[in-house]
């Protein structure tokens, strides 16, 4: 498995770098129908508790947990009508064109194998897979049978990231990238008060397949990928820590991944000890930097002599300003995907190569090299 060559990346990487621009569609196609698959990921609230905007329509939810889903239902206002308890039942029924899946990250892979042979669009929660084998299945399924695999990430959405990212790559306003910072995670899963139903998959190795490495390493592992669109990393180290054992005995919950490129070094520390909720992103270029300290607070430095500046980013445009919107605009309106998009299936395949290398590393105590690991 260490071996594979990247296949899917190499396929999915010479898609068309189509420039996208985006109003707000004219709504010629009807809602787009979206079954929701599992509640025990609470990102799920996003979905249940968005306003009405007409760009979808949430058709089905398949969760045999009828307590859970009879408690959201109080909460979010759906009729337990649309409650199934199997896949199975929810697309013979109600015939969606995407799900999205709110299931342990294990079971990504069973509804890709259920969903693509039906033509059926999926959306994951971050990240795609479990492990890279389990991602290399799904890549290939959506390949087969030619449907959307997309993978949602909260940072996706954030008006800062896109900002950074058009100072950085298209103004060049801080020069070549050499350092990215990410400093990811929150007080931990029990701290901050999941509930248990999402607690019980999150802390278990198998079916989130690890802990803080998995949990909250894939955002700047995914941000990475973009900013460098796709450049192949040399190396990948990380270094984990069991700091509360009595909490966390089976998964880390602290990790510091470092992956180096020829002339860029990127740390990642995923944590579940912070002493508060963060997703912040620095990006230091050759005479320049740009902190993202949130989805709108920015510091911009792109001179010493001019000194940093406080900016506050604009939010993303109309039908590109959340995950929904945007699975509507890429089904319906065929808004393009590139390669190395946040969400695409090719930068999320380069996501799990990451992760697996961290883990390998992490394991090991050695430095994981790119092309010894999966090949040149």
């Amino acid at each position: 498995m260490r071996l594979l060559l990247f296949c899917f990346l190499t396929q999915f990487s010479i898609m068309a770098q189509t420039t996208n621009t985006v109003s707000e569609p004219l709504r010629s196609e009807p809602p787009l129908r979206v079954g929701v698959i599992g509640l025990v990921h609470t990102h799920v609230h996003w979905i249940l508790g968005r306003e009405d905007q007409g760009d979808i329509e949430i058709v089905g939810i398949v969760e045999p947990n009828r307590q859970l889903a009879e408690q959201y239902s109080l909460q979010h206002g759906y009729s337990m009508d649309l409650v199934y308890n199997t896949i199975e039942e929810m697309v013979a029924a109600q015939k969606p064109q995407a799900v999205t899946a709110f299931n342990t990250i294990y079971d990504h892979l069973s509804v890709v194998e259920y969903c693509a042979p039906r033509g059926i669009h999926v959306m994951v929660e971050k990240p795609l897979a479990v492990s890279w084998e389990h991602a290399q299945q799904m890549a290939a399924l959506a390949e087969k049978h030619n449907i959307h695999l997309l993978t949602n990430y909260e940072t996706s959405w954030y008006g800062s990231n896109e900002e950074a990212y058009n100072l950085y790559l298209e103004q060049q306003a801080i020069g070549d990238l050499r350092h990215l910072n990410f400093y990811t995670g929150h007080p931990g899963p029990i701290e901050i008060g999941c509930n248990p139903e999402f607690v019980e998959w999150l802390v278990d190795p198998v079916l989130n397949g690890g802990g803080a490495l998995t949990d909250f390493g894939c955002y700047g592992a995914n941000l990475t990928t973009w900013l460098t669109q796709g450049e192949v990393p040399v190396s990948v180290t990380c270094i984990t820590q069991q700091i509360k054992p009595h909490r966390y005995p089976e998964v880390e919950d602290e990790a510091t991944i470092i992956i180096t490129y020829p002339t860029t070094q990127v740390v990642i520390q995923a944590s579940w000890n912070w002493s508060h909720n963060r997703k912040e992103m620095e990006i230091y270029g050759t005479h320049g930097y740009i902190f993202c300290k949130n989805g709108t607070d920015m510091t911009v430095m792109k001179e010493e002599a001019k000194g940093p500046q406080d900016h506050q980013a604009e939010p993303l445009s109309p039908g590109l300003h959340d995950p929904f919107a945007y699975l509507s605009q890429v089904i319906q309106y065929g808004y393009a995907v590139n390669p190395w998009d946040v969400s695409a299936l090719t930068n999320n395949l380069r996501v799990m190569q990451i992760l697996e290398a961290a883990k390998v590393s992490a394991q090991t105590g050695k430095t994981v090299q790119w092309a010894d690991f999966f090949g040149s």
